[in-house]
């Protein structure tokens, strides 16, 4: 049984396993970088261990000091949060021989899922749909023309080893595909280390809708519902919300359908997520697997009333779901808005430093999930998110309109955030209509004044 488990992770995501263990009874050990010493996952966790210095290649991406800390805090387990290690095979292999359970898939579910290709080859086998594209990477510029053109323009250059739109381009014919084709491989080299890509037809405003999945040791697969992530800039999600205004009741269960084939042809175990591109005449196409727990996991929990976090240390546990497909049920609507220290009237520029004064809304469903508070000193070396606004309600209108009043109850100075971009959205007549496609932001921010940011 798990006893202790090291969270190999910072800022929110950390803190909210430290809450969880901390209801299951379980010990935790932080980790934590020397800019990270006044982050509240350390002062909160029962143990801490500093890792190293204050970037993450010095901390949270070395792996082998993790594996000591685990070592000399005496621990049964690791978990990896979202981004780092926790989707890096070899890590989750490495605690596998040290006998330390890894709170995520087997290694071998990691690696197949991670690499795009062999990701999109084995869930079409089981009859998954999938956008047309290359098989596999492809290694020339001369075989990468020639494939553009016979999948048809407009294309999408993707990394093989992607993520987070890194080595990522689009290009509408030839010429500019010569040019993206490179781009993409340099960006992918420099940001995974492997400079491989593949080819994929470009679906032109589509929605970027997601299945949650859980899945036991013991063979049962379950879907937890879809969250709509299509409200995006440079390919990273800003806004998310379940269930999508877009589905309608048929289309949610053929592609949760899919979604538990998918999971299962990769013979998962814990908590994980099918992402799909939908067009606007409802079809749509698997395009990768996240197999970890996401950032924007909290709107499914409020939808459902299921602990993703708690399921994944159970499953982890060896234990068995004890609930079935049927007994999940949606019964609200959650919006989940990601609160950056990014100034939007100013592209979106980092505002690392430190917060003067922080009051987190509250009141009937709404949840702030961060690590922020006044004193606090965001440092300049990880990505921007420093907390998650989450608002439900019994409907989407609710949603939308509770979602407007905690962002304008959010108080945060000393920083430029993005709460005054998301209470804009939340008025915006397209986004309440429930329109919004992956093109939404860059048509948004055209039309929206910039003072309106301020």
């Amino acid at each position: 049984m798990i006893q202790k488990i090291l969270i190999a992770n910072r800022g929110e995501i950390a803190l909210r396993i430290v809450r969880a263990c901390r209801e299951l009874g379980i010990k935790t050990l932080a980790v934590y970088s020397e800019a990270d010493v006044q982050s509240l996952h350390v002062q909160l966790a029962d143990e801490a261990i500093c890792i190293g210095g204050p970037r993450g290649s010095d901390s949270y991406l070395r792996a082998d000091r993790i594996i000591s800390a685990a070592e000399i805090g005496d621990v049964d387990a690791i978990h990896p949060g979202y981004g780092f290690l926790s989707e890096n095979a070899k890590f989750a292999e490495q605690c596998e021989s040290c006998n330390i359970k890894f709170i995520g898939p087997k290694s071998k579910s990691i690696k197949m899922m991670g690499d795009k290709a062999i990701a999109k080859d084995t869930v079409r086998k089981v009859g998954v749909p999938i956008v047309p594209g290359s098989d596999g990477p492809v290694e020339t510029e001369t075989e990468a023309v020639k494939t553009a053109r016979k999948i048809g323009y407009p294309v999408i250059i993707k990394a093989v080893a992607g993520g987070g739109g890194r080595g990522m381009r689009i290009a509408h014919n030839d010429v500019s595909f010569a040019k993206e084709y490179h781009v993409a491989r340099n960006e992918a080299e420099k940001a995974f280390g492997n400079g491989a890509v593949y080819i994929e037809k470009y679906i032109e405003k589509p929605r970027h809708i997601e299945f949650q999945i859980l899945a036991d040791s013991h063979g049962k697969v379950l879907h937890l519902g879809e969250r709509d992530c299509s409200v995006q800039r440079r390919h990273q999600k800003l806004i998310e919300e379940s269930p999508s205004p877009f589905l309608t009741a048929d289309l949610r269960k053929k592609m949760g359908k899919h979604a538990i084939k998918a999971a299962e042809a990769a013979a998962y175990e814990n908590a994980g997520t099918i992402e799909f591109l939908v067009d606007a005449k409802g079809n749509y196409y698997f395009i990768e697997m996240n197999t970890r727990i996401q950032v924007e996991h909290p709107v499914t929990e409020e939808c459902t009333g299921i602990d993703l976090i708690k399921q994944q240390i159970r499953i982890a546990n060896g234990e068995k779901l004890d609930f079935d497909q049927s007994d999940i049920k949606f019964e609200k609507h959650a919006i989940e808005c990601r609160i950056n220290a990014e100034d939007p009237a100013r592209n979106f520029a980092p505002s690392p430093g430190t917060i003067g004064l922080y009051y987190a809304p509250g009141g009937h469903g709404v949840r702030v999930d961060s690590h922020a508070y006044s004193g606090y000193n965001i440092p300049p070396y990880y990505d921007s998110m420093i907390g998650k606004l989450i608002c439900f309600g019994s409907t989407r209108k609710v949603a939308l309109e509770r979602s407007y009043r905690a962002l304008s109850e959010y108080l945060i100075r000393g920083i430029k955030t993005t709460i005054p971009l998301h209470k804009a959205i939340m008025a915006d007549p397209v986004f309440i209509e429930g329109k919004a496609t992956t093109a939404y932001m860059e048509d948004f921010m055209n039309r929206t004044p910039s003072d309106l940011f301020v």
